[in-house]
């Protein structure tokens, strides 16, 4: 057990999967949101296809910094949609984008949804106005020739802005194509009927997990040929981990840039990450250093996640099954109740791990799992996501 390492030598099960418990941990929904709301147009097949598509609209766009005075709006008088910016020393007006509306119109203190409903001259009146008394005086703007010009985007002047394409060639230089030329890989599928996670399904345009719109791209992936074995199970079977990472950004200023990684137990038809633990995330704003924060943080970080040993979460998992805490049933209290859980959740914890485990809890793990176990039950996102956090900090302190 004290040499474990990525490649642990597990075999899968008679049906080409691995046996999982994904009654452990966490489950985490960001990826079957994506999943859920990505139309078909936005789904990509590989590494490849994604760069190549966010590469070549970055290649025809430009950013600039203009004075918003020196800005005029053209109104057509049958629609607002049909509104177009005259920018300074360019040769031909310029449309923007539902998004780039949105932030003009907040920019200069404009309600857009109340804007939009205008007739397009009084809308670009109250826009003009609007920019003609700008306090801050100038706007970067992001245009894109696609066969007319397109304002993608109106930001601050200071607006630190890390390209699409950036993100998706950081995660390349390890993950290859995301298809399985690395250990790097879109998911495979967890079957709910047998528990068996099943690494090798086909990449289609229902199971990819790697996306991007005009406003951002988001990415998914696993090392799902490769699992650890981080102790056991009640009926002696291996409890089995993969390590997994996303990431997004967005050129426009729709997000943040951010990378999260984590161990996972499996993946779901609908993108469900299940049995979640170790979750770290890192968020980048598009502030004025952006781009060197990204350069000398977030990509160096990934890099590192994907290189290292599984070695450090595989001790703490082992540690935090070592340390009991807790042997009678006046102990289980007192110790959850001294880190500020009610004395109802605290009878919940202990329910949850008695029934899961056939025993009640007794170690930091026993206890960390019945938590987030509970936590799985909270309807209301922030107070779920304060239960996980708690049981993260739990787990974090093990000596």
């Amino acid at each position: 057990m004290n040499n474990v390492e990525i490649r642990d030598p597990v075999r899968p099960v008679k049906s080409g999967g691995y046996k999982v418990d994904v009654s452990r941990g966490e489950r985490n929904g960001r990826v079957s949101s994506e999943w859920f709301n990505r139309p078909d147009d936005e789904r990509y097949l590989s590494l490849g296809d994604l760069w190549a598509s966010v590469k070549v609209r970055s290649e025809r766009s430009r950013s600039r910094v203009v004075q918003t005075a020196d800005i005029r709006v053209e109104a057509a008088r049958d629609s607002v949609e049909r509104l177009h910016l005259v920018l300074p020393k360019a040769k031909e007006p310029v449309a923007p984008t539902h998004w780039a509306f949105g932030q003009l119109a907040s920019i200069v203190g404009a309600p857009a949804s109340y804007l939009r409903q205008l007739p397009a001259p009084l809308a670009g009146i109250n826009l003009q106005y609007g920019l003609s008394n700008h306090r801050a005086e100038q706007v970067k703007t992001f245009e894109t020739e696609d066969g007319r010009t397109e304002l993608r985007a109106v930001t601050g002047p200071d607006y630190g802005r890390i390209h699409d394409h950036e993100l998706v060639e950081a995660v390349q230089r390890i993950a290859g194509n995301g298809t399985g030329d690395t250990r790097w890989k879109v998911p495979g599928v967890l079957d709910w009927s047998t528990g068996v996670y099943n690494p090798d399904v086909e990449i289609s345009r229902d199971t990819t997990t790697l996306y991007a719109s005009d406003r951002d791209v988001f990415l998914f992936l696993v090392d799902d040929h490769n699992p650890i074995e981080a102790g056991r199970l009640p009926d002696g079977s291996p409890d089995l981990y993969f390590r997994g990472f996303y990431c997004w950004n967005s050129e426009v200023g729709a997000k943040t840039l951010g990378i999260a990684s984590f161990y996972l137990r499996a993946v779901c038809q609908n993108r469900n990450l299940w049995g979640v633990e170790d979750f770290q995330e890192i968020t980048i704003r598009h502030s004025k250093y952006a781009a060197s924060r990204f350069a000398h943080d977030a990509a160096p970080a990934l890099t590192r996640f994907a290189n290292s040993s599984a070695q450090g979460f595989v001790n703490g998992i082992k540690a935090a099954r070592q340390q009991i805490v807790a042997r009678t049933d006046e102990d289980r209290d007192d110790f959850l109740r001294k880190r500020g859980f009610s004395k109802a959740e605290s009878s919940k914890i202990i329910e949850k791990v008695l029934m899961e485990e056939s025993r009640p809890p007794e170690s930091i793990f026993d206890f960390v799992q019945g938590i987030t176990r509970l936590a799985r039950d909270k309807t209301q996102q922030d107070a779920r996501l304060d239960m996980e956090g708690r049981a993260k900090k739990l787990l974090d302190r093990v000596g």
